[in-house]
């Protein structure tokens, strides 16, 4: 229980502070928030914002064109509230390296929570890759006589030849404190919860969608990573390197180095040129004012700038030109077709991901609902967006006309079709139309 309550701690207390970073959950979660250590908000506020852009894109890609239903009616209705929140839900589980359904009953209606990871703490895997052990948190913060008091539950689910599930209460004055346990219905809104519960089932009650990348930082860790989290300080080299193209043009602004004297007879500059003008007293000796325009250096910390995120493409598995310019050094269509097949190949993996997981959500749903008939779960992933359609479709018909495929098989693959019969037109009729012509 000692790692549990420190854990508890960590997420209880998380606070944005930089003094100790640690490529985990909390460094992802600032750098989501748009608020990485890298920043000073008062000097260098510049930023691409790539941590947030990252999986907003991925979650663009993965779910943009996804349709998906259940062929039960009842488990189909609560399914696609979920489904609506799809995108989100993935952006979340890419950017902070997973995110948990869990599906419970609450006065005989199913909710869902949609847990992060600053509120759980996952506690053990089985050999299979599958949570064994977890505690989510949940926590309330009430005001008692002036002061602020704060209430933690921890839902603890063991699972072992059975399922175990226990709550606890703890009361604390300090938010960075578990505090002391106290009694579950001493809480109003966990008051009808019980203590201990133990259900014969040997599958978690919960979905966990992960990033399907390798956990490259704890190799002993079954837990998922950020999708940006192995490009961390390229990201930071990609802010640095566009606060110094925003320092570039503004020291570099137009401005007119003038005597006072020849500016107003208020001594005062003009207004709203303020910027423009600078005062210099009486020490320009060749001339009343001088120009002050010198040549910008952008091309160059703009290709620089360029480079770096084309590095950072790379590194989380996305095309070239996702974020950075496309260049001229792309110049064999075998470099093209292998950045599109990388983007494609992480899309396509993090499909998988989320099938298994939206799978195991619906089957969690019919355990709540007392659903035994059997059913169905579509899944259709339009890849148009990550695959050249227009290439392949060329490609199939070189197949056609050198008699690699056949006509029907073309029509049936590009078009859906199952009867091609009416689209293939006879040989009589275009005899006929030829001689006619």
């Amino acid at each position: 229980m000692i790692n549990l309550v420190n854990e508890i701690r960590l997420r209880c207390g998380y606070q944005r502070d930089y003094s100790n970073i640690d490529n985990n959950f909390k460094l992802w979660l600032n750098c989501y928030h748009g608020e990485p250590f890298w920043l000073d908000t008062k000097v260098n506020k510049e930023s691409l914002n790539l941590c947030s852009s990252i999986p907003s894109e991925l979650a663009r890609l993965v779910t943009l064109e996804l349709e998906t239903s259940v062929s039960n009616e009842e488990l189909n209705e609560i399914y696609q509230r979920i489904i609506r929140k799809i995108r989100t839900i993935t952006e979340y589980g890419l950017a902070l390296g997973g995110v948990i359904l869990k599906p419970y009953l609450k006065n005989k209606q199913i909710e869902v929570d949609v847990t992060t990871p600053d509120m759980y703490v996952i506690l053990g895997f089985n050999s299979f890759g599958d949570i064994k052990h977890i505690a989510f948190i949940d926590r309330l913060r009430k005001v008692e006589k002036d002061r602020y008091v704060y209430y933690t539950r921890l839902e603890e689910h063991l699972i072992k030849d059975k399922y175990f599930i226990r709550n606890t209460a703890y009361k604390s004055f300090d938010v960075t404190q578990l505090g002391t346990q106290i009694a579950l219905n001493s809480v109003e809104q966990w008051a009808t919860l019980k203590e201990q519960e133990v259900i014969n089932r040997k599958d978690p009650l919960f979905a966990y969608f992960k990033n399907p990348q390798a956990n490259n930082l704890d190799l002993r860790s079954q837990e998922g990573i950020s999708c940006f989290a192995k490009a961390i300080s390229l990201i930071q080299d990609a802010d640095e390197q566009y606060q110094r193209t925003i320092w570039e043009y503004k020291g570099s602004e137009l401005a007119i180095d003038a005597d006072i004297t020849v500016l107003k007879n208020t001594d005062e500059l003009p207004v709203g040129k303020e910027r423009l003008f600078r005062n210099l007293g009486s020490q320009v000796k060749d001339d009343f004012y001088n120009v002050f325009s010198p040549a910008i250096r952008d091309i160059s910390l703009f290709n620089g700038l360029n480079e770096i995120l084309r590095q950072i493409e790379f590194i989380c598995g996305l095309a070239y030109g996702t974020f950075s310019k496309n260049t001229e050094t792309e110049k064999t269509a075998t470099e093209i077709k292998a950045s599109k097949q990388r983007s494609f190949s992480t899309v396509k993996d993090i499909q998988n991901e989320l099938e298994r997981t939206l799978r195991q959500f619906v089957e969690i749903l019919s355990y709540w609902l007392k659903i035994n008939e059997e059913y169905d779960i579509n899944f259709d992933f339009d890849d148009s967006l990550v695959i050249d359609s227009e290439t392949e479709r060329t490609v199939k018909l070189q197949e056609v006309a050198t008699g690699i495929i056949t006509k029907e098989r073309y029509l049936q693959e590009v078009y859906g079709l199952e009867d091609t019969t009416e689209w293939i037109p006879q040989e009589s009729k275009v005899k006929d139309v030829l001689e006619e012509e």
